[in-house]
């Protein structure tokens, strides 16, 4: 019998971006997919501004930057023209740094991660599936299945990063609660022609639908979405010849070839539960939703980063296995509003009603770009979309409230001439970060600790990003804050660590790791 800490079914996005944070946290991993090779169709588009920042933190963000292409602008067609023209290059502004739309195939992003785990020296196991497991109390115990060869493994945990038929779920005989929309949908990867805009997405809204055009691959190809005709939804196969008017006439694309094409149905589920014993659901094996602002795949990356600094910290003994309670409330809790959110959308951008078809055609356009045009219209639709508002306030492990800012709070980006506060959360370790003066008995009192105290200068900056001057935060490996404070009170801190064992990881420190560094945003 062969073990490993953490044995991880899938290798999606998702998957992947767990074993490489728990690669990077120094635990070993062993990742499988039942695909013999991984995808080749471009899939999820959008990266989130906030799966971009976690992707720094491993260091990985550049050269995920240098393979997509920066949207600049949204452009809104009705059958009568142009109706709106909105910014996206900088639309997020000060909320971070990474504040575009960015656009990235899926298996261009899968290629770049793999990459890197392979360079850490982990090699996905392909053609292997995942035939049962046992929750033995202290370990699962995994059957996988190779070329007709059998393997039992022993792992500290399973994590089902498997998809929406996930086996794992089936295996914990969790319920997958939900629905399938009604309307029918294309996509499809072309060359093609017309007015399209450049480095940007064109959306076409009429009385009765709405299609997506928006650039795929640096080479030139198009991404182009839309709703099936009604005329072909009830069709057994829908052919992309037997649309391709539809499909033309929508979008303003003359279509000289077609690299892939595809129909599907939208389904809308979230899990049970997402954790039983030592198994774990990450992305679409416990949450699946609407396309509608492109949140997917963010999401089950997401989930992923939220459970693997916790997995790291139980399997090095450096926290109590109770951390892991707070995995399935922190992420299912998102999952369900997303799903409602995402939900309500769709159901207004895909409606067939001629009152909401007409509201979508001549109001929406003119109400979105009266908004987006303010700042802070904005940076509200960048908060939204980019996860960058994503928070667990009422989560388990948060606690306390200093200036605007709430445990269970991402932390807020604040930058400078000398650079940004986001750059120590590259430790992947827990952190405190205080504003303006660190006090010196406060300073002495969490030495013992072993948790690094950032002192950042007060800058107006800060002030306007929500936080307190002089106020502590104690900062968790994902760049959420998990207790604020706006006194330095060190025995709040103390007792924080001590509730849940926290200990720092052991690994070197960088240079901007020294505790008591300080640094300055001026």
């Amino acid at each position: 019998m062969s073990k490993t800490k953490v044995l991880i079914a899938g290798a999606g996005p998702t998957g992947l971006t767990l074993a490489l944070w728990l690669t990077r946290l120094g635990v070993p991993v062993r990742i499988f997919d039942k695909a013999a090779a991984p995808g080749e169709t471009s899939r999820a588009l959008a990266v989130q501004a906030r799966t971009l920042e976690f992707h720094r933190q491993i260091g990985i963000v550049d050269d995920i930057l240098a393979e997509g292409i920066r949207l600049e602008r949204l452009t809104l067609h009705t059958p009568a023209g142009v109706a709106a023209r909105l910014p996206l290059s900088d639309f997020g502004r000060g909320i971070s740094r990474y504040s575009f739309a960015f656009a990235l195939p899926q298996d261009i992003h899968e290629r770049v991660l793999i990459t890197h785990l392979e360079r850490a020296g982990v090699d996905v196991e392909r053609g292997t599936e995942l035939v049962a497991f046992q929750d033995k109390g202290d370990a699962v115990i995994a059957t996988l299945c190779r070329n007709g060869k059998t393997e039992t493994v022993s792992a500290a945990y399973l994590a089902g990063c498997d998809g929406a038929r996930s086996t794992v779920r089936h295996g914990l005989g969790i319920g997958f609660p939900g629905g399938t929309y009604e309307q029918a949908f294309y996509v499809a990867d072309v060359k093609g022609t017309g007015d399209v805009t450049r480095n940007g997405m064109d959306t076409t809204i009429s009385t009765y639908g709405f299609a997506i055009v928006m650039p795929v691959r640096q080479s030139g190809s198009l991404r182009l979405i839309g709703i099936v005709p009604k005329a072909h939804e009830a069709d057994e196969t829908i052919s992309f010849e037997a649309i391709r008017a539809d499909i033309e006439r929508e979008t303003g694309v003359t279509i000289h070839e077609v690299n892939w094409f595809s129909t599907y149905r939208v389904h809308h589920r979230v899990a049970e539960r997402f954790r039983v014993g030592r198994a774990f659901l990450v992305g679409d094996a416990g949450h699946i939703h609407s396309p509608a602002g492109g949140q997917g795949m963010n999401t089950g990356m997401g989930d992923a980063v939220n459970l693997a600094w916790k997995l790291g910290a139980v399997v090095q003994g450096r926290a109590d296995p109770r951390l892991l309670d707070s995995y399935e409330p922190e992420r299912i809790a998102f999952a369900r509003k997303l799903i409602e959110s995402t939900d309500t959308a769709f159901r207004f951008i895909t409606s067939r009603s001629k009152a909401i078809g007409l509201f979508r055609r001549y109001l929406m356009p003119k109400i979105l770009n009266a908004l987006l045009h303010t700042s802070f219209g904005s940076r509200a639709f960048f908060g939204v979309i980019s996860q960058a508002a994503i928070h667990y306030r009422a989560g388990p492990i948060s606690s306390g409230v200093a200036g605007k800012v709430s445990g269970g709070d991402r932390l807020p980006y604040v930058v400078g001439a000398n650079g940004d506060n986001f750059e120590p959360l590259r430790s992947l370790d827990w952190q405190v970060h205080v504003y303006g003066e660190v006090d010196c008995d406060f300073r002495a009192m969490l030495a013992p600790t072993g948790i690094p105290v950032h002192a950042f200068a007060w800058t107006d900056a800060a002030g306007k990003a929500g936080l307190q001057r002089d106020a502590a935060y104690l900062v968790r490996p994902d760049g959420h804050v998990a207790l604020a404070s706006p006194v330095q009170e060190a025995s709040a801190f103390q007792r924080y660590l001590a509730s849940l064992a926290i200990r720092p990881r052991l690994a070197e420190r960088a240079p901007y790791r020294v505790p008591g560094t300080m640094h300055s945003l001026a």
